[in-house]
């Protein structure tokens, strides 16, 4: 029984570690990522009878709690912030090229929209498998969906309108 459950595990976790890590490198820096991806696989071997035939999505909304609890115990809203502005200029830059407002926008963002759409987005899972990652129904994974939308647009659309501000030419220097 304790080889079987060992295995399932090994399987799991050469399927879609690389998934989850992903997932963590995209809100947390490389070291702290590969300590949730281990803690995500701790707590799937602990509960591995709950693992769904698609796990993906279950890994990933376990991934979401161990990275909360990590924010919360360590205190790090305010660096996470901080660590936003670099992948802003890092790795942001690498995945969306050319596209100064939107990753801008992105980086003002609520971490809750922000989250919904990158589901979406980066890990490139379906409306049902989001709102399983979230632990929303698609009802409720839909309706944010359409508000964070909503936000970004109005967001992109401030951040245009302040850099067209700053561009202009002020009476002083025409």
């Amino acid at each position: 029984m304790e080889l079987e459950r060992v295995r399932r595990l090994e399987g799991l976790f050469a399927e879609h570690a690389q998934a989850v890590r992903a997932y963590a490198l995209r809100r947390i820096d490389p070291s702290t990522a590969d300590d949730i991806v281990s803690e995500v696989f701790v707590v799937a071997f602990r509960r591995l009878e709950e693992v769904p035939d698609e796990p993906l999505p279950w890994l990933l909304a376990t991934a979401r709690r161990v990275l909360a609890n990590h924010r919360r115990a360590a205190s790090r809203r305010e660096v996470l912030t901080a660590q936003l502005i670099a992948l802003h200029a890092r790795v942001w830059r690498d995945e969306i090229t050319g596209e100064p407002e939107l990753l801008e926008a992105l980086a003002r963002l609520g971490e809750r929209d922000r989250e919904v759409l990158l589901l979406i987005a980066w890990e490139d899972l379906d409306p049902a498998s989001a709102a399983a990652a979230l632990g929303c129904s698609r009802a409720t994974f839909a309706v944010r969906l359409h508000r964070a939308r909503r936000r970004l647009a109005a967001t992109m659309a401030q951040t245009k309108r302040e850099r067209d501000i700053t561009l202009q030419p002020t009476e002083a220097t025409k």
